[in-house]
């Protein structure tokens, strides 16, 4: 195509002949629905992100609606669930029984309970309720010594917390204390005078 030059549009326009008012106005025409097609690009690209947003909200929104009705089912049976712990611990139960229990609580794990609260374990007040502390020096941080029942979850959703005793350092009031008196030497530690 020599000698012509190309126009806004797609269509050629040959060199040295002025633009006709037709061609000009078509050429006009399709850059202003190139414009509108773009704009309805955008609008179908930002709805499609919203509804995938929507989406999103909606299955956070049936999730935490299941744990919700998982947590009202499953609540009231922990303390059936720590009656067959303590059977089993003192190896009352028989095999049918053992049985039962085992499937019982597979079928539970399988909707999601979760029990937690061993012994070692780092004590966490959002998820340990301490019942006792025993001070024990050199034990830092504080874990669970004791565990008098364990704790559940479904999910992120706490249903009971470990009910532990706590073994760690002496209470932070009761080192200033201690401190103050010793001058701040630890007993049979450096600086420690044995007379």
């Amino acid at each position: 195509m020599n000698g012509s030059t190309s126009g806004p549009g797609l269509l050629p326009v040959p060199a040295g002949h002025p633009q006709s008012p037709i061609l000009a106005a078509l050429l006009a025409e399709i850059a202003a629905l190139r414009g509108q097609v773009s704009e309805r690009v955008d609008e179908l690209r930002r709805l499609r992100a919203d509804y995938d947003a929507y989406r999103a909200h909606v299955r956070r929104d049936r999730l935490a609606v299941r744990e919700v009705a998982l947590a009202n089912v499953l609540t009231p049976l922990l303390p059936a669930i720590d009656d067959f712990d303590r059977v089993r611990a003192a190896g009352e139960s028989t095999p049918g029984v053992a049985a039962a229990v085992d499937a019982l609580e597979n079928s539970l794990a399988a909707l999601g309970l979760r029990g937690f609260g061993t012994v070692g374990d780092e004590f966490d007040p959002h998820l340990h309720d301490a019942l006792a502390y025993r001070v024990r020096p050199g034990v830092d941080p504080p874990i669970c010594s004791v565990v008098h029942t364990p704790g559940y979850r479904v999910g992120d959703r706490l249903l009971r917390p470990a009910r532990v005793t706590v073994t760690g350092p002496p209470p932070v009031d009761e080192r200033a204390d201690r401190d103050r008196a010793t001058g701040g030497r630890v007993e049979g530690g450096p600086g420690h005078e044995s007379g």
